[in-house]
């Protein structure tokens, strides 16, 4: 009878315990909060603030990526210095005494060797970044964000223990720098494969162009957090970044939802699913009551509305097809997924283009990134301080370019079209920039905004909705596992231009930083002839569309 009672009991704890905790899939934290919801407010229905969650939890996710990666650039300015300007501590101090060995050397030497540092960084990022998309497709990204940003957050820690501990080995500065840039890639295609999931393709260059802005605050945070410490204890610009992305990495693993179907919540990926079977409206085809054949187009206008969704019927038919979209995955099971390979991926229409076209955008972006700081410190009269505080409006400026492009693009849905003009004006802004930012602080502050406007705009489209376009085009049939390697492909291809820039930098800037501003330029050039065939095609869309009456997939 005991035993009885033992196994009545066991079955209504455990019934109880799944009608609370109802979505064996969600984080522990979003299980807990549902359990707490339950009892506490049964009304209360937290599924529907989980997507704003989401969001919440990528954008802080890779804001801190950035933030933990850009302390670098802020130290440059006092691993090697001009020690004249400042008061030694004795006078018997060597001449570089205001330096951190092994940056000591002559400002060729130290800056090439700052170069490699970049580079050891943004190479080994640009290679892991392709294997990182691989794997992103094959695992939990909960757990691959977690592990990521509380790995990046080590590295990042111990670059900074090598001021507390009085490391002077420059291999220790390479190696550290290289294994926080392998496991700094867990971050792209975590994130824009989880925000993928989440919203569909409408108003989604708004979306994430919005939502883009977390590289840049990530950026000025950084930079601003480094500044405080950096002329105090540089090794705490490293150290304090490095525990900030630690503890949201933690908060990822307890709180993230990585696809809507882990908490009962309708996905975008049934509703791509629905569309890529659903016929898509051809060209030059028009409605005709009277059954006649149209000579004109070649086409018999007695076509089934079933089939062409224009005129009245269009509405009544989307509707049906909504409603069947939510019974469907109920009535019968769904087709398991299966990641694509590579080749697959680059044989996708734009990827190649626009991952081309990114290498060189982005070789731009990242140039500014780790050498404007010393830039502004160079050519001015300010100290390191606020030398880094100032490089951040560029990044301001590239919250504008972002939003700017994003919108543009939604309205257009023409993307490369939107990079290509923002790349044409580019050019001419740097030489502009290069000319006039030594005249007055008012104006250097004006035409950085601008710049970063410029550089940023492109880059944040090609690697947020460009890539998450074409990670669900529709010769996929909605497979969402594709995503994340077309989003590696994508950025990976650019991070290899994000590691060639700081490093030619690091070599051109001995001749002068002319000789810095006409790489980029060129570089620049280079990214608008990459995307001239897209920008054709575009073209061409666009005056067939306005030929047909009807929108063209």
């Amino acid at each position: 009878m005991y035993l009885r009672v033992f196994f009545v009991v066991t079955r209504y704890v455990r019934k109880k315990l799944k009608m609370s905790l109802l979505y064996t899939d969600a984080p522990v934290g979003i299980k807990i909060v549902q359990w707490l919801s339950e009892s506490c407010c049964p009304r209360f229905r937290f599924n529907r603030e989980i997507w704003a969650s989401v969001v919440f939890l990528t954008y802080v996710a890779y804001m801190c990526y950035h933030m933990s990666r850009k302390p670098v650039s802020v130290v440059k300015t006092v691993l090697h210095r001009n020690c004249s300007g400042l008061t030694p501590p004795g006078p018997d101090s060597p001449e570089h005494w205001c330096d951190w060995a092994p940056f000591n050397g002559t400002d060729a030497t130290a800056s090439q060797m700052l170069g490699e540092l970049d580079s050891a960084f943004l190479f080994c990022y640009a290679a892991a970044m392709f294997l990182s998309g691989f794997i992103a497709d094959r695992v939990n990204l909960r757990y691959f964000l977690s592990l990521g940003m509380l790995l990046s957050g080590v590295f990042c820690y111990l670059f900074g223990l090598g001021k507390t501990y009085g490391i002077h080995n420059f291999f220790y500065y390479i190696v550290v720098q290289g294994l926080a840039g392998i496991f700094q890639t867990t971050g792209w295609p975590g994130v824009v494969s989880v925000m993928s999931n989440w919203f569909g393709k409408e108003k989604r260059g708004l979306i994430f162009g919005m939502w883009n802005s977390h590289t840049s605050i990530g950026n000025i945070l950084g930079s601003l957090i480094a500044a405080e410490y950096v002329e105090v204890d540089w090794a705490l610009s490293f150290v304090m970044p490095g525990l900030y992305i630690g503890l949201a990495g933690f908060v990822i693993f307890l709180f993230l939802v990585v696809n809507p179907a882990d908490v009962g919540c309708s996905t975008v990926n049934m509703e791509r699913s629905s569309h890529s079977k659903r016929p898509r409206p051809l060209e030059n085809q028009v409605a005709n009551t009277s059954g006649t054949y149209d000579g004109s187009s070649g086409i018999s206008s007695d076509v089934d509305d079933s089939e062409i969704l224009i005129g009245e019927h269009e509405q009544e038919i989307q509707r049906r097809v909504t409603e069947r979209s939510h019974l469907l995955p109920r009535a019968e099971p769904q087709r398991e997924e299966q990641a694509i390979g590579f080749f697959s991926a680059c044989c996708i229409p734009g990827v190649v283009e626009f991952s081309l076209a990114l290498f060189f955008s982005k070789l731009v972006s990242y140039t500014f990134l780790y050498w404007l700081p010393l830039y502004v410190n160079a050519s001015t009269t300010m100290g390191a301080t606020l030398s880094a505080d100032m490089s951040t409006l560029f990044d301001v400026g590239g919250i504008a370019g972002a939003i700017i492009a994003g919108v543009v693009s939604d309205k257009t849905d023409m993307p490369a079209i939107t990079c290509s003009v923002m790349l044409v004006l580019t050019a001419p802004m740097l030489v502009v920039y290069q000319k006039l930012s030594t005249y007055s602080i008012g104006l250097n502050m004006i035409l950085l905004v601008v710049v970063g406007l410029l550089v940023n705009g492109p880059y944040a489209l090609i690697t947020t909705s460009v890539a998450a376009e074409l990670g669900t085009h529709h010769s996929l049939e909605g497979n969402s596992k594709a995503l994340a390697t077309v989003t590696a492909i994508i950025d990976g291809t650019g991070s290899i231009g994000a590691a060639v820039g700081p490093l030619l930098a690091g070599f051109v800037s001995g001749y002068g930083w002319e000789s810095v501003f006409m790489m980029l330029m060129i570089s620049d050039v280079l990214a608008f002839i990459l995307l001239v065939r897209l920008v054709k095609h575009e073209v061409v869309k666009f005056r067939n569309v306005r030929r047909a009456g009807i929108r063209v997939e």
